[in-house]
């Protein structure tokens, strides 16, 4: 069954996705008992925050036109990704132009439907548990490539690792929300263990290739958390309308008094989504061995636009940067 509902619960609905009584659901993961000594435990990399402005206004589906073979093989592979993870959500378009991964058009053209906050949890959690493994499996390597080599990675290593964290939280915060059952369990089992052998070898062969796979995979998280979004303003989903995002929520992405809904939830993990967009796709058009990470670098003129962690750019540079603009 994929799902105990925890604050989002049904009645009744059509397939039961638990045999638990909503009267025995427990929490995910609850919190720790009180210690002697120890307060709290805050996150690793704090999140740097958002501008609520640059967030709705800065932040949109958009596509890289691939431009060699590589990009096309990227491309192709999110493409087949994309319809087995429709397949396994229960994912569907209403398409009233055929719709494919890149369309210029694909957030007006497509309109979902069939999607409830149960099926779109569903499909958030899914993607979640498997969008923390790029970062990671990058950051991995690339590590044991610095000390195999004996050379610095010039900053590299941090920003994927700090990207898998943040793909993490994304799925710590829905799972505030839903408890999967041992159907969905064995899902993210079976993709992660699919994915995560997949991309170790891809890496390998092709570093390049593998950050502009991410970069399309995030075009298409971006799709998805605005398709959510738009559902959710025109109040196709009325159970989030005033559902309030759970305190993890509040404090990891610092979300202010007056914003705490499940719509400006939305907003920052979209958000998040596009950053990794931006960052991976600039990754894809350096030298993988030898050009710095530009996103924590230093410029000489700090006056000129260049990489940044904050959404500054994201309306012109969000399918990232070219090689000589940072370089």
């Amino acid at each position: 069954m994929p799902f105990r509902w925890l604050a989002i619960r049904e009645h009744p609905p059509t397939r039961n996705f638990s045999s638990t009584p909503s009267t025995s659901l427990r929490d995910v993961f609850p919190a720790l008992e009180d210690t002697e000594h120890i307060r709290r435990t805050d996150p690793a990399w704090p999140h740097p925050g958002y501008d609520a402005t640059e967030m709705h206004n800065n932040v949109f589906f958009m596509h890289r036109e691939p431009k060699d073979h590589s990009d096309r093989v990227a491309l192709t592979i999110v493409r087949i990704l994309r319809w087995c993870t429709d397949l396994a959500t229960g994912y569907h378009h209403d398409v009233e132009v055929p719709k494919k991964t890149g369309d210029k058009e694909t957030l007006t053209k497509t309109k979902p439907y069939r999607m409830n906050e149960r099926k779109w949890l569903i499909r958030f959690v899914f993607l979640e548990s498997v969008a923390g493994v790029p970062g990671m499996v990058a950051g991995m390597l690339r590590h044991l490539h610095s000390i195999r080599r004996l050379k610095r990675d010039n900053g590299w290593i941090e920003s994927l690792l700090e990207e898998a964290f943040n793909e993490r939280m994304h799925l710590l915060t829905f799972l505030k929300m839903a408890e999967p059952g041992w159907f969905m369990r064995l899902m993210v089992l079976g993709a992660q263990g699919v994915f995560f052998n997949g991309f170790f070898l891809s890496y390998l062969i092709s570093p390049r290739t593998c950050h502009r796979f991410v970069g399309y995979l995030e075009e298409e998280a971006v799709l998805t958390y605005s398709l959510a979004i738009k559902d959710l303003e025109a109040g196709k989903l009325p159970k989030w309308e005033r559902l309030e995002a759970p305190a993890l929520a509040v404090n990891y992405w610092k979300m202010p008094e007056g914003h705490r809904t499940m719509a400006d939830l939305l907003y920052y993990i979209r958000a998040d989504e596009s950053k990794h967009r931006e960052v991976n796709h600039t990754l894809g058009n350096l030298q993988q061995k030898t050009d710095p990470n530009p996103f924590v670098s230093t410029y000489i003129d700090a006056s000129k636009p260049h990489p940044e962690k904050g959404l500054r750019n994201m309306g012109t540079k969000g399918i990232g940067w070219e090689r000589e603009e940072i370089i």
